[in-house]
């Protein structure tokens, strides 16, 4: 993986600002992984999906940890000396059971039957001390489906650091949406929306696969304009959202929303399906639609074109922003395990 996915970023992210207020090691299982971390002590173990999982505990008890945070919820821990966190980010895939692609084949029939009952996944919670989410709304739904017995905290997911500055004073008529294109991301409605979107364009940043690509194209509106990037660097992703008209997302399930804050933090309004979760994180700082509907969706994103509307979101969308922050978050990490250890 050359680039982050939003978990990887979250444990990234999170580590670089843990580092700054305590000693951390943190595990690898490849040193192509370091281009994408911090620069800290580290060591490495095995894959996550190797069979040698099973004795990961051994390894680290050898190593004399005292506390062990994994930013997922799958990690060796019988035979374990040392407090353990685990991370379950959100229940999306008990609702929408399509595995990640890049998984290997055998793992993703794992996975399958792994997300067919909620038994596995309590079984490996209840083996932490703790666990932690990274939103209120999945702190809820782990309690009201009862995953674990331990506590379960708030860690948040937040901006990158530096995010800010002003938008275009004049903005173009670019819609972005960054994330994958599962189904549960709902991708079609933000096409089939274009076509009450007349002069609008919108951009697909990340990367795609040929067939779903296919897919898409073939529910372009006549005379739509719709840009597929197959991937895009941080900087020009800020760029383009700086002068964007909105970034867009019709998702039907989230565990936090981490494109909606970082739209905010940069003054870009967000437009973005009536979520729970993104109520939680965008507050009254978006225009929300229904998802299932592209004419609600088309007139979210023309709600927040007129210049004073704009300005609007974008002060309540950096005040929004700043209410997250990696280093509250890793404050907030410190707290937990301080607690584990007394």
């Amino acid at each position: 993986m050359d680039t982050h996915d939003g978990i990887s970023r979250y444990g990234a992210s999170l580590l670089e600002a843990f580092s700054r207020i305590h000693p951390v090691t943190m595990i690898i299982h490849d040193q192509r992984q370091l281009a994408l971390l911090p620069d800290v002590p580290y060591v490495q173990l095995n894959n996550p999906i190797s069979v040698r999982e099973f004795f990961f505990s051994s390894k680290l008890n050898k190593l004399g940890a005292d506390v062990v945070f994994s930013p997922m919820q799958v990690i060796g821990s019988l035979g374990r000396r040392f407090k353990l966190i685990l991370t379950l980010h959100d229940l999306i895939y008990y609702r929408h059971r399509q595995p990640p692609g890049f998984l290997p084949l055998p793992v993703q029939l794992i996975w399958r039957l792994y997300h067919l009952t909620y038994t596995p996944q309590r079984l490996l919670l209840n083996r932490a001390d703790a666990v932690a989410t990274v939103s209120s709304t999945s702190r809820d739904l782990i309690l009201e489906h009862r995953l674990t017995r331990r506590p379960v905290e708030v860690v948040y997911n937040a901006p990158q650091p530096g995010l800010g500055g002003t938008a275009a004073v004049e903005p173009t008529k670019d819609l972005v949406y960054m994330g994958s294109f599962m189904e549960y991301k709902n991708v079609e409605t933000l096409v089939a929306g274009l076509e009450f979107l007349p002069g609008h364009t919108l951009h697909l940043v990340s990367r795609i696969k040929p067939q779903r690509e296919a897919q898409l194209r073939a529910l372009v509106p006549a005379g739509a304009e719709v840009v597929f990037w197959h991937g895009i660097s941080d900087q020009d992703y800020h760029q383009l959202l700086k002068s964007a008209a909105a970034l867009v997302t019709a998702s039907k399930d989230e565990g936090f929303g981490l494109p909606i804050i970082e739209a905010m933090a940069l003054g870009t309004p967000v437009v973005c399906s009536e979520l729970p979760v993104f109520r939680e994180v965008a507050a009254d700082a978006a225009a929300f639609f229904d998802p299932d509907s592209p004419r609600s969706y088309a007139s979210a994103v023309q709600s927040v074109t007129a210049p004073a509307r704009r300005a609007a979101l974008a002060i309540a969308g950096r005040t929004r922003a700043a209410a997250f922050s990696w280093d509250s978050s890793a404050q907030h990490l410190l707290s937990l395990i301080t607690t584990l250890s007394d």
